[in-house]
């Protein structure tokens, strides 16, 4: 773990893996629900650092953090998000190939695993999930669409995504899902928040 100090107020906190970086914000959100972190105004996870913005005391929680004791990440939670999917994406069977498997099977892979939200980025609403095991990391594709259609369930490297509107991407499509993920009017207008746990279940086709 490195912390850095930016600017006069926020710290950023540099984890060895993704895995650790999730452990600490779920931490950090533990300890703000109840009420034993210092005032914060921003905790904002990413890959492998955790932001924490808006801090009346950054040096004193600096040297807190690194006494910490931070558990690691429950395997399963009852409170995950479900997100109804079809499995019917255009490179399933690609998916299927890299991982040896049919794509009936690759989708059941997939469906079993228990997600969680790592980190947001990209376009509004759109979640960083991990979750797989390491071996069903997928490339991106070598040459990117200029337009994916919304609600495209994707996968990149380790991660798990769903585009929440059309754009242009290069992540592997293995399904669709018609939930909203962001929507402004609704609070909060992110369906999928870091930390959320996610759970896809098969639609019939």
């Amino acid at each position: 773990m490195r912390i850095l100090p930016v600017g006069d107020r926020a710290l950023l906190i540099e984890l060895t893996d993704g895995g650790a970086a999730e452990a600490l914000h779920a931490e950090l959100l533990r300890r703000r629900a109840a009420g034993t972190l210092p005032p914060v105004q921003e905790i904002v996870p990413a890959a492998r650092t955790v932001l924490l913005d808006g801090l009346d005391d950054p040096d004193r929680l600096a040297r807190d953090v690194l006494e910490w004791e931070i558990p690691p990440l429950p395997p399963r939670a009852a409170d995950a998000i479900e997100v109804p999917v079809r499995y019917d994406g255009p490179d399933l069977a690609a998916v299927a190939a890299l991982w040896g498997v049919p794509a009936d099977e690759a989708a059941a892979i997939h469906s079993a695993a228990e997600f969680r939200v790592a980190f947001c980025g990209f376009a509004p609403g759109f979640g960083y999930l991990t979750g797989l095991p390491e071996r069903y990391a997928v490339p991106r594709r070598a040459t990117p669409r200029t337009a994916v259609p919304r609600g495209s369930l994707a996968l990149a490297g380790p991660y798990t995504g769903i585009y929440p509107r059309a754009s242009p991407g290069g992540w592997q499509l293995i399904g669709t899902t018609e939930l909203e993920l962001w929507d402004p009017v609704r609070e909060p207008a992110a369906l999928l928040t870091p930390g959320t746990r996610v759970r896809f279940v098969p639609e019939r086709r």
